[in-house]
Parts: C-alpha cells; structure tokens; sequence
C-alpha cells in the first residue's frame, strides 16, 4: 500500500514539473523593456504565446504603467478603461491564461509613442514529432525547461531507489 502511495506522490509530481517547466517567460521587449520608441509588433512578430506562458514587463515605475485593455481602446491609446492595471514595481509578471488576443498599453500618452502590445496566445503549443531532435528557436529571454526535466528525473529514481522501490 506504501509503495502505491509513493508512486502516485511520484506520477503527480512530475506530472505538474513536466507541465509547469515547459511554460516560458518572455520578456516584453527583450533588452529594451518596456519603453517608448520600441517596436512591440515587430519584437512579438516571431513568437507564438501559448496558455500557461509568461510576460515579464521591466520599465521604470514612476513614469510608465503596463494596463490590460480591450482592442477598441488599444486602437485608440484609450487608458480610461482597462481591465486589469498589472502594475506593481516596474518588474510585472502577467501569465497569458486563456487562449485569446490580448492587449497592453501604458497610459499617460507613451501609447501614442509605441508602448502597446498586441498578442494572440494559443491553447496549446505545437506537439513536436516524438523522435525529432528539440528545435532551439528561443530566445536568450524565453526560459525553457531541459535542465530541470534532467533534475526531476533524477529525484524521482533517487526517491525510488531509496524506497526499495521495485520496477
């Protein structure tokens, strides 16, 4: 009874490390943050947002914001009603939750001067062919997960081979 207990802990826990490690990071921008005078269509030209994956806003604080709004208002560089104000300290996380186009501005005009993002996240990535060798098309600012994939593997034999576990 034990050892069907441990192997379900182990199934559940890497089930959720092999979900949640292949989730990326993007950050908005790449070394330009969040700033004025940045061509956000073009840096999210070559990427493909999936549920699940992140956005990373770095700007200054004390002038600029990162708003959620709708299309109509980002058409329009309208900051007046947004839907989520994701503004914390300059270092913004959003996770992309649901498959759906998304919009960001800052407010206060620096619209009008490039700051706003249009994207549209997919359910889920593309499967890759089972036997095909990983396609490295990220970049030095999207997080992917082989390291720890590598780890967790090695907890779960560890785990195993400390509990006598028998294949």
């Amino acid at each position: 009874m034990m050892k069907v207990r441990m192997v379900t802990v182990m199934v559940v826990v890497v089930g959720f490390l092999t979900t949640s490690a292949a989730a990326k990071l993007y950050k908005v921008g790449d070394d330009q943050g969040w700033n004025p005078n940045v061509n956000y269509t073009q840096w999210s030209a070559d990427k493909e947002f999936n549920v699940g994956e992140w956005l990373i806003f770095n700007f200054d604080k004390r002038y600029y914001n990162v708003l959620e709004v709708n299309k109509t208002s980002y058409d329009s560089c309208n900051d007046q009603v947004f839907i989520t104000n994701i503004t914390r300290g300059g270092r913004d996380v959003f996770e992309l939750k649901e498959a759906r186009p998304y919009y960001f501005l800052s407010s206060g005009g620096y619209c009008y001067h490039g700051m706003k993002l249009a994207l549209v996240v997919q359910e889920h990535p593309p499967l890759a062919p089972a036997m095909a060798p990983a396609a490295s098309n990220a970049s030095p600012n999207s997080l992917t997960s082989s390291p720890q994939m590598s780890i967790v593997s090695l907890i779960v034999i560890s785990i195993a081979l400390m509990t006598n576990f028998s294949w």
